[in-house]
């Protein structure tokens, strides 16, 4: 496909679906806890499994990297007061304060654009590091927040059963989108393979989210992740 028509496709699915969300955060269908953490794991399987579109030029990689860089300059601007937009606020901020979007939000954009131009689809790497961040993180705020669990003992704010979310959700979605990158013929591993090593990425991935930093989450989730990657894929 042309590269200019794969951008726009994958700039109009990532817009829809943070739009979705956000109207419903706005109309107060969707507790703006919950559409955060929905835009957080929604948006990164969407855009990666839009990388398949386009091209293998050199300069593909950039041009997708386009899509959440112009999200990513949004958060900025809501997050500064320099753009009116409530709904993103509602959606993506825990107290209405815009300025909580210059944290967690903007960080997630920033790993995005990185991971995307340093491995695309040359390596398991950056797409392992960013399903961890989408599907584990963020499923663990939404059943950590919402079923009762222990307390994790270095962690007042983290449960066990948190962390085992980050674990499952981070390896289902890092597994389920891999799958089809190999069945697209992208990356020739084995599913065996290709399970116990991205099984062992998320626990270290889980370990991370676990420690009791707030906010940072969205940086030394992957950061970990691609550490260990390097070590196993590459």
């Amino acid at each position: 496909m042309n590269d200019w028509i794969a951008l726009v496709i994958t700039f109009l699915l990532a817009l829809l679906w943070l739009r979705i969300n956000n109207f419903f955060a706005h109309r107060g269908w969707v507790p703006s806890d919950i559409s955060r953490k929905i835009i957080h794991m929604g948006t990164g399987p969407i855009f990666v499994l839009c990388w398949l579109l386009f091209s293998d030029s050199s300069y593909a990689r950039f041009m997708a990297a386009l899509v959440p860089f112009a999200i990513t300059v949004q958060f900025i601007l809501v997050g500064k007061g320099l753009m009116k937009d409530q709904s993103a606020i509602d959606s993506m901020s825990r107290t209405g304060n815009p300025a909580e979007i210059l944290r967690g939000p903007l960080y997630y954009g920033i790993m995005f654009v990185l991971l995307t131009v340093i491995f695309w689809k040359d390596s398991p790497v950056g797409i392992i590091a960013l399903m961890l961040l989408c599907g584990g993180d963020g499923l663990a705020d939404i059943i950590g927040r919402r079923v009762k669990s222990h307390k994790l003992p270095w962690s007042e704010r983290k449960t066990i059963l948190g962390s085992v979310s980050v674990f499952i959700g981070g390896w289902i979605m890092a597994v389920g989108v891999l799958l089809v990158y190999i069945a697209s013929g992208v990356f020739p591993f084995s599913i065996a393979i290709l399970s116990w090593k991205v099984a062992l990425i998320a626990l270290a991935g889980a370990l991370v989210e676990s420690l009791p930093f707030r906010d940072i989450d969205n940086i030394t989730v992957p950061i970990v992740a691609v550490i260990l990657g390097y070590l196993l894929f590459i």
